[in-house]
């Protein structure tokens, strides 16, 4: 699980800026949308879609967790694959579910987003980032384990030779 969540990648320079500025542009803009949502929480509550049958209220609350929570999660890079699942999610059910019937350009947000949200998932969320801080750390410390536990478990040089059954090992 940990391997999933902080995989440690070689990133270049280019890419890991290009990542940050993925992150950075739709993480920010998409949380902007949230934001709009929250503050206008009372007003949106009646007429908020109900694509999965939760009601509207719990629909408009998940989504602005959605949006502001794990945007927060991309943007810095903080359990950045477990942020991306439900932004992913959102944007699948605003494009199939929500939007279905309209023309593209009432969808087409949502199917940018998803575009964008799919391609930072698959590539990882690049070396300026807490995960990558954090896998760092986690790989330290699994070589460091692994050296501690090979050491321990390191044969002794004479147990490769075969010495007569009954000579007792000096």
């Amino acid at each position: 699980m940990l391997q999933f969540l902080f995989p440690l990648k070689n990133f270049s320079t280019p890419e890991s800026v290009l990542l940050l500025i993925l992150r950075l542009l739709f993480g920010v803009l998409l949380m902007w949308h949230g934001l709009t949502k929250m503050s206008n929480f009372e007003s949106l509550v009646a007429t908020f879609p109900n694509p999965l049958g939760l009601g509207s209220r719990f629909s408009l609350y998940m989504i602005i967790f959605v949006e502001v929570f794990c945007s927060v999660g991309v943007i810095f890079g903080a359990f950045y694959r477990l942020a991306l699942i439900p932004m992913i999610f959102s944007m699948c059910v605003a494009f199939v579910v929500v939007h279905r019937g309209q023309p593209f350009a009432a969808k087409e947000l949502a199917f940018i987003y998803l575009v964008v949200f799919v391609v930072l998932f698959a590539m990882g969320a690049g070396k300026y980032s807490l995960d990558n801080i954090i896998a760092t750390l986690l790989h330290r410390e699994n070589v460091a384990n692994s050296i501690k536990v090979g050491d321990a478990i390191t044969p002794h040089p004479r147990d490769n030779e075969h010495p007569a059954d009954d000579v007792p090992r000096q």
